[in-house]
């Protein structure tokens, strides 16, 4: 089984690429061939799992096994793979046919800027960092091989996640995330 999912972002955002620009911006955004924005689906698989161990803390549920669906880890080494799937959650493809088609893919992103302040009230010398973000969009998700019988916790799970991506506990990301109703499968 399947769940098609939208994210609708409320406000910019930034999932990093590792790399930065320069002297101009020190972290830049992950991008696809075409420069488009996307959400990693290793970055949902992450947000979704840790809002299911969220909700699994409110039920009397001692026999759920994240670790299966999900797969894990130990000190970074793949020790198991789990069932689902996660693609990238990107761009419908009529938003990205028309970005490309009016070359505006330099529109959908903008730096800010901020800056420690120390206690006298004034910005630390060299403190000054710079981060590429995308503006509110909304992208569409896939996850697959999902069991019948998980389906509602992953459904709820996605509903949890209200922000993601870098600085979430500063303003960014804000998001909704709801279930494509017409294309559950």
């Amino acid at each position: 089984m399947d769940i098609q999912y939208k994210i609708e972002f409320f406000s910019d955002w930034h999932c990093g690429s590792g790399l930065a620009a320069g002297a101009d911006v020190d972290v830049l955004v992950v991008k696809d061939k075409n420069r488009l924005p996307f959400v990693p689906g290793k970055t949902m698989k992450g947000l979704v799992r840790e809002a299911v161990e969220n909700i699994l803390q409110f039920q009397d549920n001692d026999t759920f096994d994240t670790n299966k669906l999900f797969g894990y880890f130990d000190n970074k080494e793949k020790k198991e793979q789990g069932e689902l799937f996660f693609g990238n959650a990107e761009l419908s493809e009529t938003h990205k046919n028309a970005i490309l088609a009016n070359n505006a893919t330099d529109y959908l992103y903008r730096a800010i800027a901020s800056t420690a302040i120390g206690e006298d009230g004034i910005a630390i010398e060299h403190s000054l960092r710079k981060m590429e973000v995308v503006v509110p969009c909304i992208l569409e998700g896939m996850i697959h091989y999902i069991p019948e019988e998980n389906k509602e916790l992953i459904e709820n799970g996605l509903k949890y996640i209200k922000r993601l991506g870098l600085n979430r506990n500063r303003g960014l990301g804000r998001c909704q995330i709801t279930i494509k109703e017409g294309d559950k499968k």
